[in-house]
């Protein structure tokens, strides 16, 4: 009987949790599809979709957006881990690998009875004090000259120190007033290209060739027209073009369209971006002015280079202005060429706002996605750590921040000390995750680490990942941005207590059938 009663009370137990223990399992299953890759010898995931395209990355925001989640759960950490991505840029590994241990810890402290409340309030204030520490601990740069700068760069770009020179260049090119700007975002500038060489200029790249050889390759100190819309006459339908008055204004259509077409090459407009296509007459006219045209340019192409020629967009409608008019809505530029190795066109020196882009050359079309993924990380890293300070890396920080969180623990009474109890054992997880990827036993160096720090009062000390041997990651160079680390374990402890809310989970209906549903009940209520 005694036996019998145990059985049931444990399928009550896991009857209960079900719902916790299923979001659990989904939550450790994409942590640890990324855990792999945190540290500097962390290793790449391989990506392959139904029709054999691979991509080999240990990008942790590539690898979980690329990945196929169906599980709720799952795909909650994945969005936090986006969100992580558009604020910050970084540190989307670290934000899943904390998360995922502080459900996993959540979880373990639930099924040994104690409250999801209970663990919940825990949880949040022992978050509340890590982050507070953590802010405490950013150290603010001394500018763009400061040598944690390229630190940051080497580290986020995993250490091709070529990308970081390009990244620290095209910063201090750019400026620290446009790098703390919160409209402008730094790995916007990055673009790879199989063949290119590594370049940082000012100017902007469009990604397509003028539509005709016939028109210039180069030309310099030139006029820019910017059109988002077609360059073709003003359409009529086919029912109105079989009637006299219709086909009369198809013709005063097409010779207005001439006139505005004569009245640009007038204007000594050199280059034409265009958001679609150009029509035969357009290139003809455009060609024989000596006007370069580029076609079907992206619509986030055309609006950077308006802003660095300080061309003001129009619409084809646009090009009825008086020539006087539409003078004032050109941009400028000192250079613009058709590189036809890259199939590009550049704009260089443009009068409008200044505007780095940074060219990052790939030997194969394989490797140009990874570059360009890696040199954005670089990007990101550099702008957070010019906006919010700089902070030992490595997983030093978490773990000093989990000592003074252990203190919180103290003075917390009752079972809600438990929940606070989940937040060191994740602040824990990043030095852990690091020195397992680099070959030694993860519990032995936390422990010396913990003693290390312990007795020297030095929150920058981890491990060496070449030696195993406890290092001060200030003097080894070891930086991370501080927003990074904050905005990680904000992200991670926001999906924890979500995951943990949820005591079940209910399949929604279909809409088609819900709706069907309401419709037949209006159909009764008729009749």
């Amino acid at each position: 009987m005694s036996l019998k009663r145990e059985a049931a009370a444990g399928a009550d137990v896991d009857e209960r949790l079900a719902a916790l223990m299923t979001n659990s399992n989904a939550i450790r299953a994409i942590a640890s599809a990324v855990e792999g890759t945190l540290g500097p010898k962390g290793l790449d995931t391989m990506l392959v979709d139904q029709f054999g395209e691979v991509v080999i990355t240990n990008d942790g925001v590539t690898i979980l957006t690329m990945m196929e989640a169906n599980h709720p759960a799952a795909r909650m950490l994945i969005n936090i881990a986006r969100a992580q991505q558009e604020e910050i840029g970084d540190g989307t590994t670290t934000a899943t690998v904390m998360a995922g241990a502080l459900v996993s810890a959540g979880v373990e402290q639930v099924a040994r009875g104690v409250p999801v409340a209970r663990v919940i309030e825990g949880l949040r204030a022992g978050l509340k004090k890590a982050l507070e520490i953590m802010r405490e601990q950013s150290r603010p740069l001394s500018g763009l000259d400061d040598r944690a700068i390229r630190q940051v760069a080497l580290i986020a770009g995993r250490s091709h120190e070529d990308i970081a020179d390009l990244v620290v260049h095209a910063a201090v090119m750019i400026g620290e007033d446009k790098l703390k700007d919160k409209t402008f975002k730094f790995p916007d500038t990055i673009m790879a290209e199989e063949g290119a060489e590594n370049e940082v200029f000012m100017g902007v790249i469009i990604n397509k060739e003028r539509i005709s050889r016939q028109m210039p390759c180069e030309l310099r100190n030139l006029s820019i027209l910017v059109i988002d819309d077609a360059l073709e006459p003003e359409g009529i339908d086919e029912e109105a073009l079989s009637t006299e008055a219709g086909f009369a204004r198809y013709m005063q259509l097409q010779e207005e369209f001439s006139a505005n077409l004569q009245k640009v090459a007038e204007l000594g407009v050199g280059l034409v971006l265009v958001d679609r296509g150009v029509s035969d007459t357009a290139e003809d006219v455009l060609t024989d002015a000596g006007v370069m045209v580029v076609q079907r340019v992206s619509n986030r192409e055309l609006r950077k280079a308006a802003e660095h020629t300080g061309a003001r967009i129009l619409k084809r409608t646009g090009l009825k202005k008086s020539s006087e008019e539409l003078e004032k809505c050109l941009g400028r530029a000192d250079r613009v060429y058709n590189d036809e190795k890259l199939e590009q066109v550049w704009i260089l020196g443009g009068g409008g706002k200044p505007m780095a882009t940074v060219l990052v050359g790939a030997a194969t079309a394989e490797v140009v996605g990874e570059r360009e993924r890696i040199a954005r990380d670089a990007a990101a890293s550099v702008q957070s750590a010019i906006k919010g300070g700089v902070v030992p890396g490595g997983g030093s920080l978490e773990l000093a921040v989990a000592r003074e969180v252990e203190k919180v623990r103290e003075g917390i009474r009752g079972m809600a000390a438990y929940g606070v109890d989940c937040v060191v054992e994740a602040l824990q997880r990043p030095l852990s995750q690091i020195a397992a990827n680099a070959g030694f036993n993860p519990l032995e160096k936390l422990g010396d680490v913990i003693a290390a720090q312990a007795e020297t009062g030095k929150n920058s000390l981890a491990i060496d990942c070449d030696s195993g041997q406890v290092a001060d990651m200030l003097k080894s160079g070891i930086v991370d941005p501080a927003d990074v680390k904050i905005y990680a374990l904000q992200a991670a402890g926001e999906v924890a207590e979500a995951i943990l809310r949820i005591d079940t989970i209910i399949k929604k209906r279909e809409e088609k059938e819900i709706e069907r549903d309401m419709q037949s009940r209006v159909n009764n209520k008729m009749y």
